[in-house]
C-alpha cells in the first residue's frame, strides 16, 4: 500500500520523466513512525526500474519512469482502485 501510494502522489503530480521531486517530500502524508518503511519502499521502487533517481548537489531526487508508466498506473489501479 505503500509503494501505490508513493506512486500515486507523483502521479497526480506529474513527476514524470524530467519533472523531479527531492527524495525527502516522499514522506510527506505518511505517519511519521512510517517514515523509514517509506524510504526503503522507495529505494525499491528505484531498483524495480519504476522510479528514476537523479542525484543533485543538494540531495536525490526522484521521478517516475515515463517508459513505466502504463505499469505504474496497472499497478495503482490494482491496489488503490483508482484509474487516470
Amino acid at each position: 500500500m505503500i509503494a501505490a501510494t508513493i506512486l500515486y502522489n507523483l502521479r497526480r503530480k506529474n513527476k514524470i520523466g524530467a519533472k523531479h521531486t527531492p527524495f525527502d517530500t516522499l514522506r510527506r502524508g505518511f505517519p511519521k513512525h512510517l517514515g523509514r518503511d517509506v524510504g526503503d519502499v522507495a529505494k525499491g521502487l528505484i531498483k524495480k526500474g519504476w522510479l528514476i533517481s537523479k542525484p543533485t548537489s543538494y540531495g536525490l531526487e526522484v521521478s517516475l519512469d515515463k517508459d513505466k508508466i502504463v505499469e505504474i498506473e496497472a499497478f495503482i489501479f490494482e491496489v488503490m482502485n483508482f484509474r487516470f
